[in-house]
């Protein structure tokens, strides 16, 4: 315990020194900037009821605090906003994280969950000053928002990665999407896969409120999408149903047909593609493979201009390859989760690189999720603590901007609401919807 107690003093310091080598920030800016009622367009928020489990004594949840620190910025529950989250969400009175006062923020935070039923998740935006956050669900059957996540408040983004992978029959998304389309093994054909499946699941998908589609794919594969012929990749498909399995060349070319195919189908259908880039979870995460700049080929291609991307996360470490995408048409970019991985002076510089070259391209996003060992740092914190971090970053941005009159303050503010809002609200048709 006093191991973490110093360690919060030096992360006090060490936050004082930073702010202090930043370029300066209008406080006046960002005052302005705090009042915005922000849309959140990538999150993972828990439903109502979820949490804090009664059944689980307090003391367990503490272990997390007392564990070893992980090595990630606003990700380590160790970190000072943490607290300052604490005080804004369930009223903590502490300025450190002793044993003996965070057992009853627990008891204070279950009493939370307990009094707004199913009220909380949208209490929990009222804090963190979000109007709207888009859930990022898995495949996981037909009523994907939980308890608690009501339109127009809340709004759902299906994943989609399972559809890229036809003979993967373990895997549970695909058995689940196949059962949904009534299925009980693959289609034979990939006419019979494209119309019955894939087209059928994103109908259906829009029908049930469904405003853009997820894609996850750097985790399973790179992002280099190749323009397949319909007939090789035909070949591949009944290849399988002939019972020969394709060679490792063949069913990435199959993917990067697929991909493309649903791609397309979602623009038909109004459907935005977000597609996670840059780095990932997984000590082996395969960051090379999740370079923006590898999407560029399908951002270009003819067959899918009428298909609007969004770049998830920004691309970090690619945030500079990210922001040069940023000019065609169909492409805007989210910096999610930046403000939870890195310092607010670096994200900042992001910001300001892609807000003198495509303002009306960038969107706010947390990327707030649970951590399954603590619930001192679950969605409802990190969602908080990144929607804070995410405005003084974009406070720094736009006040050396101004000081390098590259734009008026009424300008800077103009460009805030988008980033924050407005940018969103135009791309996922959101006004008309509230």
């Amino acid at each position: 315990m006093k191991r973490r107690v110093a360690r919060l003093a030096l992360l006090l310091l060490a936050g004082a020194s930073l702010a202090s080598a930043q370029t300066r920030l209008d406080s006046a800016l960002l005052a302005e900037i705090a009042k915005v009622k922000a849309i959140d367009v990538h999150a993972h928020p828990e439903p109502a009821g979820a949490g804090l489990e009664e059944n689980k004594s307090l003391e367990n949840y503490l272990l997390a605090l007392e564990s070893p620190d992980p090595a990630m910025w606003r990700m380590d529950p160790h970190h000072p906003d943490y607290v300052l989250a604490w005080r804004a969400l369930y009223g903590y009175a502490f300025d450190d994280m002793r044993r003996e006062h965070v057992l009853p923020l627990l008891e204070a935070k279950r009493g939370m969950i307990r009094e707004k039923k199913d009220q909380y998740p949208a209490w929990v935006l009222d804090q963190a000053g979000i109007e709207t956050q888009l859930v990022f669900t898995a495949t996981n059957g037909p009523f994907a928002l939980g308890r608690g996540q009501t339109s127009p408040r809340f709004r759902w983004v299906p994943r989609a990665d399972a559809l890229v992978f036809p003979f993967d029959s373990d895997r549970e998304g695909l058995k689940v999407l196949l059962g949904q389309a009534r299925f009980e093994h693959l289609p034979k054909s990939l006419a019979e896969y494209k119309t019955k499946v894939l087209t059928a699941t994103l109908e259906r998908w829009k029908r049930e409120g469904a405003i853009a589609v997820k894609f996850g794919l750097a985790y399973l594969r790179p992002l280099d999408f190749a323009d397949v012929p319909e007939t090789q990749a035909g070949a591949i498909y009944d290849g399988h149903s002939r019972g020969r399995g394709p060679t490792a060349v063949e069913y990435k070319a199959l993917q990067d047909y697929l991909f493309r195919f649903i791609a397309g189908e979602a623009g038909r259908l109004g459907l935005i593609i977000c597609i996670h880039t840059g780095v990932g979870a997984g000590d082996y995460f395969g960051i090379s493979g999740s370079n923006p700049a590898l999407l560029e080929p399908v951002f270009d291609a003819k067959s899918l201009r009428q298909t609007t991307f969004v770049i998830v996360h920004g691309g970090w470490p690619y945030d500079k390859e990210a922001g040069a995408m940023l000019k065609r048409p169909n492409v805007y970019a989210d910096f999610s989760v930046q403000p939870l991985l890195r310092s607010t002076r670096e994200v900042s510089q992001t910001l300001r690189r892609w807000l003198e070259w495509a303002p009306e391209k960038v969107m706010f996003g947390t990327d707030a999720f649970s951590d399954p060992s603590t619930p001192l740092a679950n969605w409802e914190e990190k969602e908080w603590v990144a929607s804070r971090a995410a405005r003084e970053a974009l406070a720094i941005a736009l006040t050396g901007m101004i000081e390098d009159d590259e734009l008026s303050r009424d300008h800077a503010l103009l460009i805030a609401r988008m980033v924050l809002r407005e940018n969103a609200e135009r791309l996922f048709g959101l006004k008309d919807h509230k």
